[in-house]
């Protein structure tokens, strides 16, 4: 008697059932933990789970041609990260629309160096670096949570601002400088310091 492969996880889909449309949500917990360790997600010392870390939904066209599976459709979210001037919270709206290939994990195409070293022979797919996008899949069973993992963590820049002109904090008191001011005084180059008390003659 043939096993029957089970689907439990959300963002996953057999290939026998392909063609198909689906909707896939994204809850703020998963979220939450995707972006656990990026440093301004970090920062803003939310706890595990948090409700508020973000949200994501996709409407997908999934269909096969021969073992390649194609996801195509848009990607909206948003997700809270903290402002890298003032560490105040940020929201980041993504707003994609996603075109996907899915390889069996056999004919994912070899890194440039294993080319090299089959002296460019590969059994490998050749995809461009224009072609789509590319995750590979195993068995019988296409798991898109790594895509939708990925456009989170994209959406992330170096340096997200909560506004062009953000004043940041004080590097001194630590007051939010764009909702109070503060007395402090830039520090005195040290190189200068010998000078502060020489007065020149008139």
């Amino acid at each position: 008697m043939s096993k029957v492969a089970k689907v439990e996880a959300p963002y996953k889909v057999l290939v026998r059932d392909i063609p198909l449309q689906r909707t896939f949500e994204v809850p703020a917990t998963d979220v939450d933990a995707w972006l656990r360790g990026l440093p301004m997600r970090d920062a803003l010392g939310r706890p595990e789970g948090d409700p508020e870390a973000g949200h994501g939904k996709a409407v997908l066209e999934l269909y096969a041609d021969g073992e390649h599976v194609f996801a195509v459709g848009p990607f909206q979210g948003h997700l809270h990260v903290a402002c890298s001037r003032c560490v105040e919270p940020v929201k980041l709206v993504i707003d994609e629309q996603l075109r996907v290939t899915y390889m069996p994990k056999h004919e994912m195409p070899a890194d440039e160096d294993e080319e090299d070293a089959a002296d460019g022979e590969s059994d490998g797919a050749e995809v461009g670096a224009g072609d789509l996008d590319v995750f590979p899949y195993d068995g019988e069973v296409v798991d898109l949570e790594p895509l939708f993992r990925e456009q989170f963590v994209l959406a992330v820049p170096y340096a997200p601002l909560c506004r062009e002109d953000c004043k940041g904090l004080c590097p001194q008191c630590g007051v939010d400088r764009n909702s109070t001011t503060c007395e402090c005084k830039p520090p005195i180059d040290p190189r200068l310091a010998a000078l502060k008390g020489l007065k020149l003659p008139p």
